[in-house]
């Protein structure tokens, strides 16, 4: 009789090995384990390839536009289309997005805040200020953010929902952040600073190899302590530096140049520099074409290299943004989604064509099919 049947209980459904993460960081805010303000410094601030790629990928991604759909329709009245329009009072979408692509691509964790119940802005945070806070299940409960001196705790509302989204890339050795492309081209970018700091040597030592200065005396004799440090200080104040490039040395008896260090073209220096430049080019993802990093010609021309850019590098990480923004917001804003408009972008438009002229050769195809295949609205 299904009087006397047993009561099932309902399954819970989690991670088991979630648990483990939860007990190992004992809920204690877990920060970021690299020195974000190195990565910053020497990778991107002091390195024009890092540089350039960084700016290329989060301009790029942030000029895609973003589309809000409701119930499979584009609403340009939307109120998310109106708060990834205007995100807050300072930025523009835009403009909040480069930001949160740029913190990506350096750190590899990006990270937006909604303020307000109904969320009403949007803030981008700057990834070395913030620490995740694992609750009891091993997964984000919270996140601290700290600066000056001061730590404030963003916490999930009464819903369980958290107001901060994290965007990471793929990291196999932290289970709460990402990996920046900074780490993995760390060794290339040293390899290229050491270069330019090498050049900068060069100039200042007479754009010259550096060499020595032989005594020829007679068997025993040396130089006096007084007429060493008088002949140094003459080779620093006549010879050094840029403005005395060429400046023929005036030697006294006794003395011969005997010059020592190999030359740039014995230490192969110009295509080992080029080399890093495209070790960082890889790791970022950009074309060297694009850069101007001569010995790498993969494209046929710039227009190919540039719409490889965009297919491999830039859609991807613009179209995983608005899944993330649309996980995230859905709770806020249900029936909506966000999806990147393609359409509107420029670099994609020879693609674009080819698409629509298969598209028109195919007559065996409806005009509703012809569309749906070409992401339109029907």
């Amino acid at each position: 009789m299904a009087l006397f049947a047993r009561r099932r209980v309902p399954e819970i459904k989690e991670s088991r090995a979630a648990r483990l993460v939860a007990l190992t960081s004992g809920g204690r805010p877990q920060w970021t384990p690299r020195d974000y303000g190195a990565l910053a410094s020497e990778g991107f601030a002091k390195n024009p390839v890092a540089y350039r790629c960084v700016r290329m990928i989060a301009e790029a991604a942030a000029a895609v536009p973003l589309a809000v759909f409701h119930e499979g329709r584009r609403r340009e009245d939307h109120p998310l289309a109106r708060l990834l329009a205007r995100p807050n009072p300072e930025q523009g979408g835009p403009d909040l997005m480069e930001q949160f692509f740029g913190h990506l691509q350096v750190a590899g964790n990006g990270y937006l805040e909604a303020a307000g119940e109904q969320p009403t802005e949007l803030y981008a945070l700057r990834p070395d200020r913030m620490a995740v806070v694992p609750g009891p299940r091993g997964w984000p409960a919270a996140y601290d953010y700290q600066a000056g001196g001061r730590t404030a705790r963003i916490a999930r509302d009464a819903e369980g929902w958290l107001p901060v989204l994290h965007l990471k890339l793929f990291n196999p050795t932290s289970d709460h952040y990402g990996a920046s492309p900074l780490e993995a081209a760390a060794f290339a970018i040293d390899v290229h600073n050491a270069s330019g700091a090498w050049n900068k040597s060069l100039l200042d030592n007479a754009a010259r190899p550096s060499g020595a200065l032989v005594y020829g005396g007679r068997d025993g004799d040396r130089l006096s302590e007084e007429q060493f440090e008088r002949l140094k200080a003459e080779l620093a104040n006549a010879h050094g530096g840029a403005d005395n490039a060429g400046r023929p040395l005036l030697l006294e008896g006794g003395l011969e140049w005997k010059p020592m260090s190999l030359t740039p073209a014995d230490l192969d220096f110009v295509e080992g520099k080029h080399a890093a430049a495209r070790e960082i080019a890889l790791a970022f993802g950009v074309p060297p074409q694009l850069l101007g990093i001569p010995g790498d010609n993969t494209y046929a021309n710039y227009r190919e290299a540039n719409g490889a850019f965009w297919r491999h590098t830039v859609v991807p990480l613009a179209e995983r943004a608005a899944r993330a923004i649309t996980a995230w917001l859905g709770a806020k804003f249900p029936g909506a989604r966000v999806g990147c408009d393609l359409d509107a972008v420029p670099a994609l438009s020879a693609e674009r064509d080819a698409l629509w002229a298969r598209l028109e050769a195919a007559s065996f195809l409806t005009d509703a099919e012809r569309r749906r295949l070409a992401g339109l609205e029907i």
